[in-house]
């Protein structure tokens, strides 16, 4: 059982994770200062060290953590696919929520960027992608899928350059018919 102090303090924590999840798409990750996510949490900015050895370190936990939520759902999306060709059109079929331009996709993109100076940001997501394609094979490979964890691998970064183009104005309409021409093998599972 926790104490009130320990509850009161979760909350504070969560608040600012929260925070953090809305600044960086809404101002982009170097842009969000202590002061501005203490602000929107409505704490002081001392309280965000109390909790947070680094404002770096608590803008990583934010994206990492809206990210582990997405891949989770993700796994339960393609967890009740009953065969191939439906789980790759469910994870395609999924990008059609987001624009490209909406929070959670600013979200992934600053993260991906801020990556690329940040070694422990981009282990983390690393180590978040390399799960998930591992799943992912594993599924695949269950239905006899040829090379399983290499068509994981692939159609992973499809569904994040699909995201990535997404923002810059594609509308190839549906994105799985045009993978299933290319994937002839899968297509013939439905």
């Amino acid at each position: 059982m926790r104490s009130p102090a320990a509850e009161r303090g979760r909350a504070v924590r969560e608040r600012l994770l929260n925070a953090a999840a809305e600044l960086i798409p809404e101002r982009g990750w170097t842009a969000v200062s202590t002061r501005t996510l203490a602000e929107r949490a409505g704490v002081t900015p001392s309280v965000v060290h109390y909790h947070f050895p680094s404002l770096a370190s608590l803008l990583n936990e934010a994206a990492i953590s809206r990210m582990s939520a997405m891949l989770a759902e993700m796994d339960e999306l393609l967890a009740s696919a009953p065969e191939p060709g439906a789980a790759i059109g469910t994870m395609l079929a999924s990008v059609d929520a987001y624009t490209g331009t909406d929070p959670t996709s600013l979200l992934f993109v600053e993260a991906y960027l801020a990556s690329t100076r940040d070694d422990e940001l981009r282990e983390r997501i690393a180590a978040l992608i390399a799960g998930f394609r591992q799943r992912f094979g594993a599924a695949l490979e269950r239905h006899g899928v040829p090379a399983p964890y290499a068509t994981a691998a692939v159609l992973a970064a499809c569904v994040d350059g699909l995201l990535l183009h997404r923002g810059l104005g594609l509308t190839a309409g549906d994105t799985s018919a045009v993978l299933r021409r290319l994937l002839p093998d899968l297509a013939q599972e439905e």
